[in-house]
């Protein structure tokens, strides 16, 4: 049985029917509402909690091993790519203690440049290794075929891509196509196929700032989730708002949820936004405190980040040496 095969049949069973238009309609329109002042006001709450001294060391190392170091531009070269990697790998080269991030992601003609960089080092991030995370799906827009979607993915997981960041379709969404942006989901998710069996991960990303609504986002987490998405993502980055603490509370609640339902635990990604070491460890609170610590992982939780890093660096430097060290210490991105 395929992973598509799969997914649909854990859909009929929680659906109770079909994933076609009229049954996600009647089951992603049953759920209940967000309220947007109390989410709003937990968000607030998390964002206030502190970590003590004692902590700070671990949860900046910490934050380092969740993040996805990431380049999207259209000025992106070989030679910026290889520079990304060399980074990713030693984050600090004063400091061999430093640990590396997660993932490196790239536009997927990008893929075999970033394995080649990679060399011994690519691999699984829970093994202390880093992934190749390839953006696809006509990414960032979406508005693309399916047969380019597909084949968008296939081209980057036939390169080395680990992982897949796909884009829904929002305005399929927002017109109430829920069926469409399901099979389109599960089609993706099959294309992340390798040749022996495996699977790349899939990322399904919900560029929750054209959303609009709470609600929405809800309804699109859940549909990512059923679909068969691994992760579901907020944003590209492209679009404003991108992450936010109360979006990501939100999808975080849905994945617990999904979890307490069926078993499954299903990671989640912010992405765009987040530049400072302060504002990050909020969102480490805020998934311990709705998920569990247990979501402290690679395989869980990312950060979907270029400029992060190097706060967090200057941070752990300043825990070492008791000053902060300049701009000047860390490489440019």
């Amino acid at each position: 049985m395929t992973t598509t095969e799969i997914s649909r049949r854990t859909a009929v069973d929680v659906l109770g029917g079909e994933p076609d238009d009229a049954t996600l309609r009647r089951f992603l329109h049953g759920l209940p509402g967000v309220d947007a002042v109390g989410l709003e006001q937990r968000a607030a709450g998390l964002g206030t909690r502190s970590i003590k001294t004692t902590s700070k060391a671990w949860a900046l190392d910490t934050i380092i091993k969740l993040i996805d170091l990431t380049t999207l531009e259209g000025a992106d070269t070989p030679g910026k790519v290889r520079s990304l990697v060399a980074k990713a790998k030693t984050p600090d080269a004063a400091d061999p203690s430093t640990p590396r991030v997660a993932a490196v992601c790239v536009y997927g003609d990008m893929v075999g440049d970033a394995v080649t960089a990679l060399g011994g080092l690519h691999g699984d991030p829970d093994d202390g290794l880093i992934s190749v995370a390839a953006v696809a799906t006509a990414f960032p827009s979406g508005r693309a075929s399916l047969a380019i979607k597909l084949a968008d993915t296939a081209e980057a997981v036939a390169a080395g891509a680990d992982e897949i960041d796909m884009v829904i379709d929002r305005g399929a969404f927002l017109s109430g196509r829920y069926g469409l942006v399901f099979d389109q989901i599960a089609q993706v998710k099959e294309a992340c196929r390798r040749e022996d069996g495996s699977y790349a991960s899939l990322k399904v990303i919900l560029e929750t700032g054209e959303l609009n609504t709470y609600d929405n986002i809800k309804r699109a987490s859940w549909l990512g989730i059923l679909a068969g998405g691994d992760f579901i993502k907020t944003s590209t980055g492209k679009v404003q708002p991108a992450a936010t603490l109360p979006t990501t509370l939100l999808m975080l609640e849905t994945v617990r949820d999904w979890h307490r339902g069926t078993g499954e635990k299903i990671g989640v990604k912010p992405a765009g936004g987040i530049r400072s070491s302060k504002d990050a460890v909020k969102y480490l609170v805020t998934v311990a405190e709705t998920v569990g610590e247990e979501w402290l992982q690679p395989h869980l939780f990312r950060f979907g980040a270029s400029s992060l890093l190097n706060d967090v660096l200057l941070q752990r430097q300043k825990l070492s040496s008791g000053h902060y060290s300049g701009p000047d210490y860390v490489t440019i991105d």
